[in-house]
């Protein structure tokens, strides 16, 4: 997962909502979101390749997501999958007092990233790259590939476009939160971060939907909870070009 807006107790029938896209290269194996087999209560997509997953949640209400913290200067090619993180928390009951110890615990063992992890209605965002922990409060949130809320051109786009649309007393529309996911806009070059990346791949990045033809964002993901506790799964799989080749939509009450 490369991009999250995440919306707390900000719109007056769904006091979570998460739009996510996953970028990843495009000959990595994936299996888009279903409820494991081995794992049951588990909705989620899988990583062929190392068995994990970007983002998730259970019946019961147990959320994690992931995306990576880009840093090419710090990489370990032996490091630990991180997917398997988000896959750890889902598929246990842990608590997330004692999941942070073991991330804290553990955190030199994997490539950096931000896992996000918690019950639904009590999130928090974990940097091992920082060795820091956010609880979300109420508000909109954006996390990529830096700390949460870097001030990154895409983050303050979706963020401002999210709060805009929770301001809304009226039904979510989904088409527009996955307009949000689509924005191919790249900043402009004096607006860039500068990550340790070639320039080139800095303003490949720089956009909220990312097309390339070996690497981009593979699936856009909705994530609705409303005060009924009832939850919205909604799934868009693109290919290399950009073109949506795939929908799928979960519906389920929480335990």
């Amino acid at each position: 997962m490369c991009i999250l807006f995440i919306a707390v107790k900000q719109h007056p029938q769904y006091p979570l909502i998460i739009a996510a896209n996953r970028d990843e290269f495009h000959q990595r194996p994936t299996a888009p979101s279903h409820f494991w087999p081995t794992h049951p209560q588990m909705l989620a997509g899988k990583d062929l390749q190392a068995g994990g997953s970007w983002m998730g949640i259970t019946r019961a209400g147990r959320l994690s997501a992931l995306t990576n913290v880009r840093d090419p200067q710090t990489i370990n090619p032996d490091a630990i999958s991180r997917g398997e993180l988000v896959t750890q928390y889902l598929s246990t009951e842990v608590e997330q007092a004692q999941y942070l110890t073991t991330l804290r615990a553990h955190k030199a063992a994997y490539n950096g990233y931000n896992l996000l992890f918690g019950e639904w209605q009590n999130l928090w965002v974990y940097n091992n790259h920082s060795d820091t922990v956010a609880q979300l409060t109420p508000g909109v949130y954006g996390l990529s590939n830096a700390d949460l809320n870097s001030p990154w051109p895409k983050i303050n786009q979706g963020v401002k476009q999210l709060k805009q649309h929770c301001q809304q007393t009226g039904p979510i529309h989904p088409d527009t939160l996955f307009d949000i996911l689509l924005n191919q806009n790249q900043a402009s070059d004096d607006l860039l971060p500068e990550t340790g990346i070639p320039i080139e791949w800095e303003r490949k990045l720089s956009s909220i939907f990312i097309t390339s033809s070996d690497y981009g964002t593979r699936s856009a993901t909705l994530l609705l909870v409303d005060r009924s506790h009832q939850v919205i799964w909604l799934e868009h799989s693109f290919n290399p070009a950009g073109e949506n080749t795939q929908q799928q939509r979960f519906t389920f009450s929480l335990n």
